[in-house]
């Protein structure tokens, strides 16, 4: 080559190179998937750190549920599906507990994505299979895919329908290309959350409806017993594919899983005493500190333990329903917030167990704290026109009572804010217009009736007549699915990487749709336009930056009373179960325990 085209050479390829296009092309080959930074195992590693890769495998773990179902599909979100149905299928790869948001390759055993994350390629494992013996192919894939686009949740049509274009590339490729690069979380969604599902088994079903018929998965269990809306029973797959992959090392021990529904709350707790079920964890600190106190637990045969985790409590409130006329107005939910005396809930009814809630991301580095810091500034001010200004000038604080059950300071406060908005007592009653304020608070679990009945009391003092109604976990879930409520008790969980879901919690669009977790009917554009910003975040610190914004308006939008939180995870367990010395930061990985034999002979539990 004469120094002439050498030289012309050289001038073009540093055209190229400004112009950008090596950057938009190159792609980077990997064995997992981090949502910011690098996956922390290398692509040679053993096993996580978090399991025991010598756990013996056998025996059974039974767990209580409550309630009911009637679906063992996953596809519908109709009806009630039965515990444990994610053990059934697997996803094209598996997000371990001990990254914020990072995923290690399991139907596809590798990706290909470029730095901006236009689209990405997974190469499905040659072994990977169904339960039927068939072999798990990019058609499944492809055909998973298409059907949670077209007949998924609100969620799932909205985030799987960013994928505009699918290709098979190489012997056992598929690419899916974006609609665009600016969901950076998209490609660890589908990664992660999108169950692949038999096309062969599939295609001539129904699946928008419930099912009770078994399907074929490919998941390291399959359905062995059913008995509709009273039990379920898994048997582990022995020659599941991908037990030796290194994200399942020392995972799924138990030979079965036995999941047993009881409709009763304190039936349930009865049962798990006396040995009826193995495994039970407690949300409520009050039976905690009030109930375990019983035979087996005296023996030794049971095992009590309180364990810190790190991960967001995420929020536990009561929910306004701003689709209904009376909580349109944030200034009357925000005074029905005064008549909440947390205080004295938790001294009286809790033993003062809990924390009160103050963030929708509250016990983790997510949670707004104040007012913005300055390096948050710069950030925000960007979007300053898009943003309140309330949230840049005054700092949340749920309202305090003095504990004594009688909060008059805060009802004299929510009695002048109701009469700012054209409500007054009249006959004991508060009305406007000639209507009353009335309202109903809906629950499922009898726990929440000693609550509803606390905040009842301050409501009356207020002339607000508030009906407590109780019904079946079936009724309920169908009341939820079309937002036929006023009121409910919901707690949204949290992961430490945010992204696609709070569309799903907050979004306006998905309020629109039945079947979303905008329980509150949320309809703010300064929601949706952080929460598209939050799924763009190029960085840790931008994600937390949008967080601390996204919190602020979340609370000053009153949409729900924050009521408590623990930071503690509470188990009891039959003392022939055995776990891993360490624990992730995301807490408790049940599916890293197993059987002690010896213990499970004496107890009676082989």
């Amino acid at each position: 080559m004469n120094k002439f085209f050498f030289k012309k050479y050289i001038h073009f390829f540093f055209i190229i190179l400004l112009l950008g296009f090596p950057f938009n092309l190159y792609s980077k080959t990997n064995h997992g998937l981090a949502m910011h930074g690098e996956p922390k195992y290398d692509k040679d590693f053993n096993n996580l750190d978090y399991v025991n890769p010598s756990a013996p495998k056998g025996g059974t773990i039974r767990y209580g549920a409550y309630g009911s179902f009637d679906n063992l599909n996953r596809v519908s979100f109709k009806g009630s599906r039965a515990a444990g149905l994610g053990y059934i299928h697997d996803t094209l790869m598996r997000r371990v507990w001990d990254e914020a948001f990072t995923l290690y390759g399991l139907i596809a055993n590798k990706i290909e994505m470029p730095e901006d994350r236009s689209y990405i390629t997974f190469f499905i494992n040659p072994l990977a299979k169904f339960h039927d013996g068939s072999q798990i192919t990019r058609n499944d894939v492809l055909f998973s895919l298409k059907t949670f686009q077209e007949k998924g949740t609100p969620n799932q049509k909205k985030t799987y329908g960013k994928v505009v274009k699918t290709d098979f590339v190489d012997d056992n490729g598929i690419k899916m290309i974006f609609v665009n690069n600016e969901d950076k979380e998209l490609p660890l969604i589908i990664a992660g959350f999108l169950p692949i599902i038999s096309e062969k088994f599939h295609k001539d079903l129904d699946i928008t409806k419930t099912s009770l018929d078994i399907p074929v998965g490919s998941g390291p269990y399959k359905i062995l017993e059913v008995d509709p809306g009273r039990r379920i029973v898994y048997e582990r797959v022995k020659d599941y594919w991908a037990k030796d992959l290194p994200v399942n090392i020392g995972h799924y021990n138990f030979d079965k899983l036995v999941y047993d529904y009881y409709k009763d709350s304190n039936v349930l707790l009865e049962a798990f005493k006396v040995g009826e079920y193995d495994y039970r964890r407690e949300y409520n600190a009050k039976r905690w500190l009030s109930n375990y106190d019983f035979t087996a637990e005296k023996e030794g045969k049971v095992i009590l333990k309180e364990m810190k985790n790190d991960k967001p409590s995420g929020m536990n409130g009561l929910v306004f329903n701003t689709r209904r006329e009376i909580f349109e107005n944030p200034r009357i939910r925000e005074a029905l917030t005064y008549a909440y005396d947390f205080e004295w809930i938790n001294k009286t009814i809790y033993s003062n167990a809990y924390t009160r809630t103050n963030s929708y991301f509250d016990n983790s580095i997510l949670a707004s704290s104040g007012l913005p810091s300055g390096e948050e500034l710069k950030l925000l001010n960007q979007w300053k026109d898009q943003l309140p200004k309330q949230i840049f000038s005054k700092a949340y604080r749920v309202p305090k009572s003095d504990g004594t059950g009688t909060p008059r300071k805060n009802l004299k406060r929510a009695k002048k804010m109701l009469e700012q908005e054209g409500w007054f007592v009249k006959n004991g009653k508060l009305q406007k217009d000639g209507r009353f304020f009335t309202f109903e608070f809906l629950i499922v679990s009898p726990s929440m009736e000693k609550i509803g009945l606390a905040f009842k009391k301050n409501l009356e003092t207020l002339g607000i007549v508030m009906n407590i109604r109780t019904v079946d976990s079936s009724q309920y879930q169908s009341r939820l699915l079309s937002y036929d409520f006023d009121m409910i008790s919901h707690t949204w969980r949290i992961s430490l990487s945010p992204g696609n879901e709070q569309q799903f919690y907050w979004g306006s669009e998905m309020g629109k749709q039945d079947g979303s977790r905008n329980y509150a009917g949320i309809d703010s554009p300064v929601v949706d336009f952080l929460i598209e910003k939050l799924i763009g975040a190029e960085s840790r610190k931008e994600l937390e930056t949008i967080m601390h914004a996204l919190d602020r308006v979340l609370l000053w939008g009153h949409y729900v009373i924050p009521m408590h939180h623990s930071g503690i995870d509470r188990i009891a367990y039959w003392d022939f179960l055995d776990y891993p010395k360490n624990v992730p930061m995301y807490g408790i990985v049940i599916d890293s325990w197993w059987v002690d034999k010896e213990k499970a002979i004496k107890l009676n539990k082989l």
